[in-house]
Order: structure tokens, then sequence, then C-alpha cells
């Protein structure tokens, strides 16, 4: 491997600076040391760092946490394949640049990818800096349209059919959930075991397997300056799946005023309704909603159990540095069950 400069500023926790410059240096067309790195802020799982070189040049490099242990968790190799499979299919997601699983440069493997420019939309104060009401309603329909782009790719024909199992995806989640929530429960919430009830009893039938990408939102991709979807990132949940799972996670809060007040991003002026954003996804894919309750009811379902589990850890003391009362975590887990029962008919 190459030596070079060393870095013109500290380098941030997760990097060994001389060891991943001198990668780039054997494996990054045209880059000039020394790099500087600088971690981007949010996020609970892989960790980002955008890369600038001596001549200006930025790319993105991922990596898993420091000191994940799980082979299975936080694969970033298997990330870099599907968004690299998915380069000429009309999907928006970054070049990928190269791939490191020599987890001796740097305690763990990492890919580095395009630096695509553009606001993330995590609040409504950044949609609503993003420009004038027609971009956020470009943003909206452009999210839905990537979303179509996805979910008509046929993952045989990019390589990712044997990505994972083609068939009882339904089921998996369902199992993968429900011991989740039983193994670390705070409390006995008696609307879980109905939702789980009624979910068992109205399994869809499996559809021919599609990409589904497992966390799409807004927080999850990059927007140009007229709103439109630009990258599609953070494919770590991405799974042979049921497309209409990711529209129920996408849409099933959208534009909803929480029940204390809370604005998620979608409740800024602009953006298509829930209803404008469903037709324009259903018209776009030629795909029935019919099952798309049933998934609205897993998405409370699931989401109750990660919450509760957040909230398990902050009464067990396990939460490091936790300033923040615990008691809302249960307050949410009960909104979510309520909202669950509600699109299930049981309340």
């Amino acid at each position: 491997m190459s030596t070079s400069p060393a870095p013109a500023h500290p380098a941030p926790a997760g990097i060994d600076a001389p060891a991943v410059t001198a990668w780039y240096v054997d494996n990054v067309p045209g880059v000039v040391a020394p790099l500087q790195f600088d971690r981007v802020a949010g996020g609970h799982s892989c960790l980002t760092y955008v890369v600038t070189d001596a001549a200006g040049a930025k790319t993105v490099l991922r990596r898993p946490p420091i000191g994940h242990v799980l082979a299975t968790a936080h694969d970033v190799a298997r990330e870099h394949r599907i968004m690299h499979a998915l380069r000429d299919t009309g999907v928006p997601v970054p070049l990928m640049i190269g791939l490191c699983t020599d987890a001796t440069v740097n305690e763990a493997p990492f890919y580095v990818m395009q630096h695509v420019p553009g606001p993330v939309l995590h609040t409504v104060e950044d949609a609503e800096a993003l420009g004038d009401e027609a971009a956020r309603r470009r943003a909206g329909e452009s999210l839905v349209d990537a979303l179509v782009a996805l979910h008509a790719v046929d993952p045989d024909d990019v390589g990712l059919g044997d990505l994972s199992k083609r068939t009882g995806y339904v089921e998996r989640q369902l199992k993968r959930w429900s011991q989740q929530y039983e193994g670390s429960k705070s409390r006995d919430v008696p609307g879980m075991t109905a939702l789980h009830t009624w979910l068992q009893a109205n399994v869809p039938p499996d559809s021919p397997p599609r990409v589904a990408h497992g966390d799409f939102r807004l927080g999850n991709c990059i927007h140009g300056p007229d709103g439109s979807v630009t990258a599609m990132l953070d494919w770590e949940l991405c799974t042979l799946g049921e497309p209409l799972s990711d529209v129920s996670y996408l849409l099933r809060n959208w534009g909803v005023v929480g029940p204390h007040g809370e604005r998620p991003t979608s409740a800024a002026s602009g953006f298509p309704t829930q209803d404008e954003m469903l037709a324009r996804y259903e018209a776009g894919s030629g795909r029935p909603l019919d099952n798309l309750t049933f998934w609205n009811v897993f998405h409370s379902f699931r989401s109750a159990a990660i919450v509760d589990g957040v909230y398990r850890r902050y009464i067990d003391g396990k939460m490091a540095n936790a300033t923040e009362d615990p008691s809302r975590y249960a307050a949410q887990v009960d909104a979510l069950v309520e909202s669950g029962m509600v699109a299930a008919g049981l309340a």
C-alpha cells in the first residue's frame, strides 16, 4: 500500500487517517493527498464521513459503528453491492467508487461513494429551507417516483435475486419483531398481543419479490435545488420483499401532526397530501393498494416494538449519558399501539 502525506486535520473517531489515505491513493482515481475527514452527524447505525482531498474533491466513506461485533449487522459490503447493482436502473443512487473488505486497514470494512450535494430533510425547518412550495411539492412527488422506480426493478435482472429469501417475507418480519418485543418488553401492553393476533390472521399472500428499501423516508434522501430526489441513502435494511411495506412506512403518518403537536417534516407547506402521494404511487407502479391496511398495522406494531425496546434500555440504566425523561417512550408506545388498533378496526 502506498504512503501518503499526513492529513491536514485530525481525523475523527472511526478513521485511521494514514491507512485510509494510503488506501485512497491506491484505489480512488485522481485523489490528491492529504485528506480531510469530517463525520456526518445523525443516524444510529453505520458511520458516514465526507472526505475532502487536497484539490477540494469530495467523496463519502461509510463504515460500521466503532467496535461492532456482529458479522451480519451493519454489512457495508452488502450496501455497496445493492447500490452498485441499481446504478443503471433509473433508481437515484450515488456512484460506488470502491470497497475495502480488509479490516486491518480501518478496523472494519468500508466503502467509498460519490458525494452528492444537497440537503437531507430531517425536520420541518429543513424542508422550509429547501425553497418555495413548488420545490416541496416536487420533493414529495419525486420521492414517490423514486420508490416506483425501485419497485419496478426485477432483482434477477440486476444480480440481486439472491439478496434474501424470496418467499415468506411477511412471516419472517412478524417473527422477528414479535420476538424482539417479547425478549425485551418493558411491560405487558395488551394491544400488542391483539395487534400480533390480527396480523397473523390477515397475512396477505406472497407477491413477486421486489427490492424493498426497508427505511425509505425523507430523512434518507438527498434533494436537488428543485426538490427532486438525487440520491437514496442508507440501504442497510434492504431486502427482497413486499413493495407496499415501503409505501406504508413512508406514508402512514405523512403530514400528520402528532398528539402533542409534533410536526413531521412532511407537514411543511407545499408537500402533496397523503392521498395524492398514494394515488401517484398507484398510477406510476400499476400496483393496487388493497393490502395497505395490513402494512399500516404492521408498522404500528413494529415501531411500538422498537420504541419499547428503547424504553426498556432506559429503565434498565443501559442508555449511556441519558438525560431525557424515559416516560415519553412509554407514551409513544401506547400511541403507536392505539394507531394500529384503529387501523385494524380493533378500537
